[in-house]
Protein backbone atom coordinates (compact mmCIF):
# COMPACT_ATOMS: atom_id res chain seq x y z
CA UNK A 1 0.00 0.00 0.00
CA UNK A 2 1.21 3.47 -0.89
CA UNK A 3 -0.06 7.00 -0.28
CA UNK A 4 -1.52 6.12 3.10
CA UNK A 5 -1.92 9.70 4.30
CA UNK A 6 -3.35 10.77 0.98
CA UNK A 7 -6.41 8.69 1.84
CA UNK A 8 -7.35 11.40 4.35
CA UNK A 9 -6.31 14.31 2.13
CA UNK A 10 -8.33 12.99 -0.81
CA UNK A 11 -11.44 12.84 1.36
CA UNK A 12 -10.83 16.38 2.57
CA UNK A 13 -10.21 17.70 -0.94
CA UNK A 14 -13.23 15.92 -2.43
CA UNK A 15 -15.53 17.08 0.37
CA UNK A 16 -14.37 20.70 0.44
CA UNK A 17 -16.85 22.03 -2.20
CA UNK A 18 -19.76 20.45 -0.31
CA UNK A 19 -19.19 22.16 3.01
CA UNK A 20 -21.41 25.05 4.10
CA UNK A 21 -23.55 26.37 1.20
CA UNK A 22 -22.51 23.50 -1.05
CA UNK A 23 -24.05 20.77 1.11
CA UNK A 24 -26.03 18.08 -0.61
CA UNK A 25 -27.91 14.94 0.34
CA UNK A 26 -27.97 13.66 -3.24
CA UNK A 27 -25.42 10.89 -3.65
CA UNK A 28 -25.56 11.15 -7.44
CA UNK A 29 -24.79 14.87 -7.29
CA UNK A 30 -21.42 14.32 -5.60
CA UNK A 31 -18.44 14.83 -7.92
CA UNK A 32 -15.15 13.88 -6.27
CA UNK A 33 -13.09 15.72 -8.88
CA UNK A 34 -14.52 19.22 -9.09
CA UNK A 35 -11.76 21.39 -10.59
CA UNK A 36 -11.77 23.94 -7.78
CA UNK A 37 -11.52 21.48 -4.91
CA UNK A 38 -8.50 21.82 -2.64
CA UNK A 39 -7.20 20.87 0.78
CA UNK A 40 -8.37 22.46 4.02
CA UNK A 41 -7.32 22.58 7.66
CA UNK A 42 -8.11 18.87 7.93
CA UNK A 43 -5.18 18.00 5.69
CA UNK A 44 -2.81 20.50 7.31
CA UNK A 45 -3.45 18.98 10.73
CA UNK A 46 -3.29 15.39 9.44
CA UNK A 47 0.16 15.89 7.97
CA UNK A 48 1.39 17.95 10.93
CA UNK A 49 0.46 15.13 13.32
CA UNK A 50 2.01 12.51 11.06
CA UNK A 51 5.21 14.53 10.78
CA UNK A 52 5.45 14.83 14.56
CA UNK A 53 4.98 11.08 15.02
CA UNK A 54 7.49 10.21 12.31
CA UNK A 55 10.20 12.63 13.44
CA UNK A 56 9.63 12.52 17.18
CA UNK A 57 8.66 16.20 17.27
CA UNK A 58 6.58 17.90 19.92
CA UNK A 59 3.00 17.32 18.76
CA UNK A 60 1.54 20.63 19.95
CA UNK A 61 4.43 22.69 18.65
CA UNK A 62 4.32 21.09 15.21
CA UNK A 63 0.55 21.52 14.91
CA UNK A 64 0.94 25.16 15.92
CA UNK A 65 3.84 25.83 13.55
CA UNK A 66 2.37 24.10 10.51
CA UNK A 67 -1.06 25.59 11.10
CA UNK A 68 0.28 29.13 11.40
CA UNK A 69 2.27 28.69 8.17
CA UNK A 70 -0.89 27.75 6.21
CA UNK A 71 -3.46 29.68 8.19
CA UNK A 72 -6.12 30.43 5.56
CA UNK A 73 -7.41 26.89 5.24
CA UNK A 74 -10.65 27.15 7.16
CA UNK A 75 -9.55 26.40 10.71
CA UNK A 76 -12.35 26.33 13.27
CA UNK A 77 -12.75 29.33 15.55
CA UNK A 78 -11.21 27.97 18.76
CA UNK A 79 -8.37 26.25 16.93
CA UNK A 80 -7.70 29.43 14.93
CA UNK A 81 -7.45 31.43 18.14
CA UNK A 82 -5.06 28.80 19.51
CA UNK A 83 -2.93 29.24 16.39
CA UNK A 84 -3.03 33.03 16.54
CA UNK A 85 -1.70 33.24 20.09
CA UNK A 86 1.75 34.82 20.37
CA UNK A 87 3.04 31.70 22.06
CA UNK A 88 1.98 28.06 22.29
CA UNK A 89 -1.00 27.73 24.63
CA UNK A 90 -2.30 24.74 26.62
CA UNK A 91 -5.16 22.62 25.34
CA UNK A 92 -8.62 24.15 25.36
CA UNK A 93 -10.35 20.79 26.05
CA UNK A 94 -12.20 20.48 22.75
CA UNK A 95 -14.43 17.57 21.80
CA UNK A 96 -14.71 18.77 18.22
CA UNK A 97 -14.22 16.43 15.27
CA UNK A 98 -10.76 17.85 14.62
CA UNK A 99 -9.26 15.07 16.71
CA UNK A 100 -10.75 12.48 14.37
CA UNK A 101 -9.81 14.14 11.11
CA UNK A 102 -6.09 14.46 11.93
CA UNK A 103 -5.38 11.05 13.52
CA UNK A 104 -5.01 8.70 10.54
CA UNK A 105 -1.22 8.33 10.84
CA UNK A 106 -1.71 6.68 14.23
CA UNK A 107 -3.92 3.99 12.73
CA UNK A 108 -1.53 3.29 9.87
CA UNK A 109 1.67 3.36 11.93
CA UNK A 110 0.64 1.35 15.00
CA UNK A 111 1.90 -2.17 15.62
CA UNK A 112 -0.70 -3.05 18.24
CA UNK A 113 -4.03 -1.94 19.68
CA UNK A 114 -2.21 -0.48 22.66
CA UNK A 115 0.17 1.53 20.50
CA UNK A 116 -2.69 2.69 18.30
CA UNK A 117 -4.53 4.08 21.31
CA UNK A 118 -1.35 5.72 22.62
CA UNK A 119 -0.45 7.36 19.30
CA UNK A 120 -4.03 8.51 18.71
CA UNK A 121 -4.16 10.05 22.17
CA UNK A 122 -0.93 11.92 21.49
CA UNK A 123 -2.41 13.52 18.38
CA UNK A 124 -5.50 14.67 20.31
CA UNK A 125 -3.91 16.05 23.47
CA UNK A 126 -2.60 19.43 22.21
CA UNK A 127 -6.14 20.81 21.79
CA UNK A 128 -8.69 17.99 22.11
CA UNK A 129 -8.00 16.50 25.53
CA UNK A 130 -11.68 16.35 26.48
CA UNK A 131 -12.63 12.65 26.96
CA UNK A 132 -14.90 12.80 23.91
CA UNK A 133 -12.12 14.38 21.85
CA UNK A 134 -9.71 11.62 22.79
CA UNK A 135 -12.36 8.96 22.23
CA UNK A 136 -13.03 10.28 18.73
CA UNK A 137 -9.35 10.09 17.83
CA UNK A 138 -8.96 6.60 19.29
CA UNK A 139 -12.09 5.19 17.60
CA UNK A 140 -11.02 6.57 14.22
CA UNK A 141 -7.47 5.26 14.54
CA UNK A 142 -8.63 1.82 15.65
CA UNK A 143 -10.94 1.47 12.65
CA UNK A 144 -7.93 2.19 10.41
CA UNK A 145 -5.65 -0.14 12.38
CA UNK A 146 -8.13 -3.02 12.23
CA UNK A 147 -8.40 -2.55 8.47
CA UNK A 148 -4.62 -2.74 8.18
CA UNK A 149 -4.76 -5.92 10.25
CA UNK A 150 -7.25 -7.50 7.86
CA UNK A 151 -10.24 -7.46 10.20
CA UNK A 152 -13.65 -7.59 8.57
CA UNK A 153 -16.39 -4.99 8.88
CA UNK A 154 -18.34 -6.93 11.47
CA UNK A 155 -15.23 -6.85 13.68
CA UNK A 156 -14.91 -3.07 13.24
CA UNK A 157 -18.61 -2.64 14.00
CA UNK A 158 -18.34 -4.64 17.23
CA UNK A 159 -14.99 -3.37 18.45
CA UNK A 160 -15.23 0.27 17.40
CA UNK A 161 -18.74 1.51 16.62
CA UNK A 162 -20.58 -0.54 19.25
CA UNK A 163 -17.83 -0.26 21.85
CA UNK A 164 -17.20 3.49 21.60
CA UNK A 165 -20.61 4.69 20.37
CA UNK A 166 -23.13 2.07 21.54
CA UNK A 167 -26.11 4.33 20.84
CA UNK A 168 -25.18 4.20 17.15
CA UNK A 169 -24.55 0.46 17.03
CA UNK A 170 -27.90 -0.47 15.53
CA UNK A 171 -28.18 2.46 13.14
CA UNK A 172 -27.83 2.28 9.37
CA UNK A 173 -27.00 4.89 6.75
CA UNK A 174 -30.65 4.98 5.73
CA UNK A 175 -31.57 5.71 9.34
CA UNK A 176 -29.25 8.66 9.83
CA UNK A 177 -28.94 10.30 6.39
CA UNK A 178 -32.37 12.00 6.09
CA UNK A 179 -32.08 13.99 9.32
CA UNK A 180 -28.32 14.33 9.59
CA UNK A 181 -27.14 17.92 9.95
CA UNK A 182 -23.87 19.83 10.11
CA UNK A 183 -22.26 19.05 13.46
CA UNK A 184 -18.63 19.55 14.41
CA UNK A 185 -18.56 17.35 17.52
CA UNK A 186 -16.88 13.97 17.71
CA UNK A 187 -20.08 12.52 19.15
CA UNK A 188 -22.02 13.19 15.93
CA UNK A 189 -19.21 12.93 13.38
CA UNK A 190 -17.11 9.87 14.22
CA UNK A 191 -19.95 7.30 14.43
CA UNK A 192 -21.53 8.73 11.27
CA UNK A 193 -18.21 8.37 9.42
CA UNK A 194 -17.89 4.81 10.71
CA UNK A 195 -21.34 3.95 9.36
CA UNK A 196 -20.39 5.41 5.96
CA UNK A 197 -17.35 3.16 5.87
CA UNK A 198 -19.20 0.09 7.09
CA UNK A 199 -21.88 0.42 4.41
CA UNK A 200 -19.56 1.40 1.56
CA UNK A 201 -18.69 -0.71 -1.47
CA UNK A 202 -15.26 0.79 -2.15
CA UNK A 203 -13.14 3.83 -1.35
CA UNK A 204 -14.89 6.28 -3.68
CA UNK A 205 -18.31 5.05 -2.58
CA UNK A 206 -17.31 5.69 1.05
CA UNK A 207 -16.39 9.29 0.25
CA UNK A 208 -19.62 9.89 -1.64
CA UNK A 209 -21.72 8.42 1.17
CA UNK A 210 -19.91 10.66 3.67
CA UNK A 211 -20.39 13.81 1.60
CA UNK A 212 -24.05 13.01 0.87
CA UNK A 213 -24.86 12.98 4.58
CA UNK A 214 -25.17 16.75 4.14
CA UNK A 215 -22.99 17.54 7.15
CA UNK A 216 -19.37 18.53 7.70
CA UNK A 217 -18.54 17.01 4.34
CA UNK A 218 -14.77 17.43 4.10
CA UNK A 219 -14.17 16.24 7.64
CA UNK A 220 -16.51 13.27 7.37
CA UNK A 221 -14.70 12.17 4.20
CA UNK A 222 -11.26 12.83 5.72
CA UNK A 223 -12.21 10.56 8.63
CA UNK A 224 -13.90 7.76 6.70
CA UNK A 225 -11.46 7.79 3.77
CA UNK A 226 -8.50 6.26 5.64
CA UNK A 227 -10.80 3.62 7.14
CA UNK A 228 -11.88 2.67 3.64
CA UNK A 229 -8.35 2.63 2.21
CA UNK A 230 -7.04 0.47 5.06
CA UNK A 231 -9.84 -2.00 4.34
CA UNK A 232 -10.14 -1.97 0.52
CA UNK A 233 -6.43 -1.32 -0.19
CA UNK A 234 -7.28 0.64 -3.36
CA UNK A 235 -7.98 4.26 -4.30
CA UNK A 236 -8.80 5.59 -7.79
CA UNK A 237 -5.64 6.83 -9.48
CA UNK A 238 -7.31 10.02 -10.67
CA UNK A 239 -8.07 10.97 -7.05
CA UNK A 240 -4.49 10.29 -6.03
CA UNK A 241 -3.15 12.39 -8.90
CA UNK A 242 -5.50 15.26 -8.10
CA UNK A 243 -4.36 15.32 -4.47
CA UNK A 244 -0.68 15.17 -5.36
CA UNK A 245 -1.13 18.10 -7.73
CA UNK A 246 -2.67 20.24 -4.98
CA UNK A 247 -0.58 19.46 -1.92
CA UNK A 248 2.64 21.29 -1.00
CA UNK A 249 5.98 19.50 -1.14
CA UNK A 250 6.34 19.12 2.61
CA UNK A 251 3.12 17.13 2.75
CA UNK A 252 4.16 14.90 -0.15
CA UNK A 253 7.45 14.27 1.66
CA UNK A 254 5.61 13.32 4.85
CA UNK A 255 3.33 11.07 2.81
CA UNK A 256 6.35 9.21 1.41
CA UNK A 257 8.02 9.00 4.82
CA UNK A 258 4.88 7.53 6.35
CA UNK A 259 4.68 4.92 3.59
CA UNK A 260 8.30 3.95 4.20
CA UNK A 261 7.86 3.77 7.97
CA UNK A 262 4.78 1.58 7.71
CA UNK A 263 6.45 -0.68 5.14
CA UNK A 264 9.39 -1.19 7.51
CA UNK A 265 7.15 -1.88 10.49
CA UNK A 266 5.07 -4.39 8.59
CA UNK A 267 7.99 -6.06 6.87
CA UNK A 268 6.91 -5.08 3.37
CA UNK A 269 9.66 -4.91 0.78
CA UNK A 270 9.86 -1.63 -1.15
CA UNK A 271 8.87 -3.34 -4.37
CA UNK A 272 5.98 -5.21 -2.77
CA UNK A 273 4.62 -2.18 -0.96
CA UNK A 274 4.77 -0.07 -4.11
CA UNK A 275 2.76 -2.65 -6.00
CA UNK A 276 0.04 -3.26 -3.44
Amino acid sequence: MRNLLLSAAIGDIAGMPYEFEGRTKRYDAVDLLLPYNTYTDDTVCTFACAEALLKGLDMAENLWTRGRADFHRGFGGRFARWLMARELKPSYHSYGNGSGMRVSAAGFMADSVEECIELATRTALPTHDHPEGIKGAVATALAIFYGMEGKDKSYVRRHVLEQYYPDWGGRTYADIQPEYRFDETCQQTIPAALICFLESRDYADCLKLSIALGGDADTLAAISGPMAYAYYREMPEELVANAKAKLPKWMLDVNDACDEAVARRRGWSSAASAGE
